[in-house]
């Protein structure tokens, strides 16, 4: 190699074969260091970011119950009257053999609420009680019936792996960049299924979430020793930088190494700078008492909203909730479909409150929530009193930042299963999230390797819940 330079400068973990480097490309697997590279080789030209129009929301709170959430047992209530019937069915997971399947009924009691009289089941009595907020969408969908493919569709807008496709609130910290120089632009609290959910795939480390974790540390070694005073640990920070910099300077072509870096200096500037945004102890009661903190079903999913909430206020733009993953997800609901029930229990109170805070605070008009899953449920089972996964029909809901509340917009088929009326495929989420942060769907897309990759293929808002 010419120049003052080492091969071990340049790629400091060792060569990777030829062989190997084309099987992880195609398995998308290289993500964070291949943007860095294509980068610097010329191969990736970015459209410029926005805001492309004036924004009604300038943060997104993102709720996703992990697992597939039943539509027909919580916001999209059918009668029984097909229950015990053979209706044309397919086969589970990767057998989609056409078969005839017994519909089962739904146990589940829905109680009309509001001045909208939109019936909700009596598994979210709370949310009930804010459904004048909320905008139903029960007719989305999407390609995948598997969870994994089906976290990566929903979760990116694509399908496969061919290319290292970043996750949705990557994109939007790509596009907006951060609103808080001390706290980082894409968030994730609580355990997601797949790491697809916190890359930032070809867009780079730099725009990846940030994880955050439940418990009296939000975030892992953020707080100084407390033996050490502020000067000396401001004359560390100050070494470190200046090694930071060397180290970015010898290495500069591997994206990983320095966005790892910007994310330890980002983390000491929110430990010298805003550490109270993770501190909840100021709270007053009866606000944590609105998040169900004083009780142990919703303590934990209470905590992670009210800290949603914190950081909305200080700017963080997309804040990721990820309910019961890991795996295939807490809401996959296979044997019984009385699993659902303290997965509700746990999320019914702190959502509801977040959304009575978000109002009285004045911040709800300006601070988008939105309700999903990767698909939904089936109307019939596996010979269980459980439900399949069902991507061909399902339901989101929306709230806030400029979404009409109190609407329902499409539907499904009489037994639940396909979206019929106006429905929407997941990238219509994505494009309305976008629409609402002041950004253009179509505008959202970077030039990789000679072809144009876009973050929505063919989404449109979905102008029917816009005010």
């Amino acid at each position: 190699m010419s120049g003052n330079g080492s091969c071990s400068d340049l790629y400091p973990c060792g060569r990777i074969a030829r062989r190997d480097f084309i099987h992880q490309i195609g398995g998308g697997f290289l993500g964070l260091a291949l943007g860095g590279l294509w980068a610097e080789a010329g191969e990736f030209k970015e459209v410029i970011p926005g805001p492309h129009h004036a924004a009604r929301a300038k943060s997104v709170i993102f709720l996703f119950m992990c697992g597939g959430v039943s539509h027909i047992d919580t916001f999209d209530p059918k009668d029984n009257k097909w229950a015990g019937k053979l209706i044309d069915a397919i086969g589970f997971g990767d057998n989609l053999a056409e078969m005839k399947r017994p519909v089962i009924p739904c146990h589940r009691t829905f109680k009309r609420y509001g001045k909208s009289g939109i019936p909700v089941s009596d598994w979210f009595p709370h949310v009930g009680s804010v459904i004048d907020e909320i905008a139903v969408v029960r007719s989305m969908w999407c390609h995948e019936g598997n969870h994994f493919p089906a976290v990566i569709e929903t979760q990116t807008g694509h399908r496969g792996r061919q290319f290292d496709h970043p996750a949705f609130g990557s994109w939007i910290s790509y596009a907006l960049g951060s609103a808080n120089k001390n706290l980082p632009a894409f968030v994730n609290l609580g355990r997601p299924s797949s790491p697809m959910q916190l890359t930032g795939g070809y867009l780079g480390a730099s725009v990846a979430a940030t994880p955050f974790q439940g418990g009296e540390t939000p975030i892992p070694n953020l707080y100084p020793p407390k033996d050490g005073s502020k000067s000396e640990r401001e004359r560390q920070m100050e070494l470190l930088h200046t090694m930071n910099r060397e180290f970015r300077d010898r290495y500069a072509v591997n994206t990983d190494i320095q966005a790892r870096a910007k994310a330890y200096e980002l983390a000491a500037r929110m430990q010298l700078s805003a550490p109270e945004v993770v501190d909840l102890s100021g709270e007053p009661d009866h606000i944590k008492s609105l998040y169900g903190i004083d009780e142990k079903e919703t303590e934990e999913f209470g905590k992670q909203l009210l800290l949603a909430r914190r950081m909305a206020e200080k700017g963080v733009r997309f804040i990721q909730i990820c309910h019961a993953g890991g795996g295939n997800g807490g809401w996959d609901a296979h044997g019984d479909m009385k699993t659902h029930e303290p997965l509700c229990r746990s999320t019914d109170k702190p959502i509801a409150g977040l959304i009575k805070d978000l109002k009285q605070r004045g911040m709800l008009d300006q601070t988008l929530v939105v309700w999903t899953s990767e698909f939904g449920r089936t109307p019939w089972s596996q010979n269980t009193t459980g439900r399949d996964h069902n991507p061909k029909g399902y339901t989101s809901w929306l709230a806030g930042g400029g979404i009409q509340g109190g609407v329902i917009h499409g539907a499904t088929d009489d037994v639940g299963y396909r979206a019929v009326e106006a429905p929407h495929y997941y990238s219509d989420l994505h494009a309305t999230i976008l629409n609402q942060l002041g950004l253009n769907p179509e505008k959202m897309n970077v030039h990789l390797l000679g072809r144009t990759l876009k973050l929505v293929e063919e989404g449109k808002p979905i102008r029917e819940i816009l005010t």
